[in-house]
């Protein structure tokens, strides 16, 4: 008899010590499925990325030429990829009428100067005869002298006849506005071209000298000054990188897009870039100062706006920011409400509310 309660206190004994194991491994098991909440320091830093963005290419000065008179084309003296020079002759036209009209014009004039030549020399000699008294009356010598000024206001009016008839003329040659490449023609021999034409007659770029242009987001034109350098390359040219200088901003948003022209001048001296390319511009973003910067998991956005959770004695207080450049898992926040060593949550979720305690 002694014998089993024995054994039953042994078995009794064993059973309280596997029960106090299965407690222990059990509360180890439940803190180790709470989930720890990490937070961090709030500090400032400089993030530095870059933004890729489409740009065009195309010449720097460019002009379409066309008639400013009726007429027809007499001579072609360049064609589709022919260098020209500043004030060199390209297109010769041909109008018989206005050559008419000059000879015309030339008629009159010289009519016109002999008649004042007439009227001027009477009244010079009027004007010394009626040096001696009582010779030449006064209304004589008043009325060769109104002839002699109507006389030379006619000649006046005869000359700038001629000049407008010469400088019609004169647009019968079309003549390069500046150094170039002639891109375009759309004329030949004999055709007949003038007044209200919608198709050029030539085309000339300055290719030597290129316009990059950039629509830069309004989020981003602060980043960006005149003289900054960038990068950029094409598609057909594959491999190589090229570098110009933003030389001009415009200063101001295009209403439909929200964006800023910008434009950087390319030296293009060995003609491996094209007017009317695509090119990918590397921007380089480059924070001014020193910001708040935190990890990606620490911001909330909701529909009412984008948070950080900061803990205040061990409570969560929800702070509003508004965001900056990203880079990697990064990103600049901006508040009135942060300072430096501001305790922060590095995960943040919706499900944390203002006054949530934090262990």
């Amino acid at each position: 008899m002694k014998t089993k309660i024995v054994q039953s206190t042994i078995l009794f004994a064993a059973l309280l010590i596997l029960s106090s194991c299965n407690s222990n491994k059990k509360e180890e098991v439940v803190a180790e499925l709470e989930p720890k909440i990490e937070t961090f320091a709030l500090a400032k830093a400089k993030l530095n990325t870059d933004l890729r963005l489409p740009a065009e290419l195309s010449g720097f000065s460019q002009v379409d030429l066309f008639a400013k008179v009726n007429s027809y084309v007499k001579t072609l003296k360049v064609d589709i990829g022919s260098n020209v020079k500043k004030g060199q002759l390209l297109i010769e036209l041909e109008a018989p009428e206005i050559s008419s009209q000059l000879a015309a014009a030339e008629s009159r004039l010289h009519s016109q100067e002999a008649v004042y030549t007439a009227s001027n020399s009477t009244y010079q000699r009027l004007l010394e005869t009626s040096k001696v008294e009582g010779t030449i009356s006064k209304n004589d010598l008043d009325l060769a002298f109104a002839k002699k000024n109507s006389d030379f206001a006619q000649l006046s009016a005869a000359r700038a006849g001629h000049r407008e008839i010469k400088s019609v003329q004169g647009y019968l040659q079309i003549r390069a506005p500046f150094d170039g490449k002639v891109t375009a023609r759309n004329v030949n021999i004999g055709a007949y071209v003038g007044q209200g034409a919608q198709i050029p007659l030539l085309t000339v770029q300055d290719q030597k000298k290129l316009r990059l242009s950039i629509s830069v987001p309004e989020a981003y034109t602060g980043y960006l000054k005149v003289g900054d350098v960038i990068d950029f390359n094409v598609v057909s040219l594959r491999g190589e990188t090229f570098k110009a200088k933003i030389s001009r901003m415009a200063g101001a948003l295009d209403l439909k897009l929200r964006s800023e022209r910008v434009e950087l001048d390319v030296v293009n001296t060995n003609d491996k870039l094209l007017p009317g390319m695509v090119a990918e511009v590397i921007l380089p973003l480059n924070s001014k100062k020193e910001t708040f910067v935190v990890p990606k998991s620490a911001v909330i956005n909701t529909a009412e706006g984008i948070f950080l959770i900061k803990v205040i004695n061990k409570k969560a207080q929800r702070v509003k920011v508004s965001l900056g450049l990203e880079v990697d898992d990064k990103i600049e926040v901006f508040s009135d409400s942060l300072q430096e060593n501001d305790v922060l949550l590095s995960k943040a979720n919706e499900e944390i509310k203002d006054g949530d305690e934090i262990k």
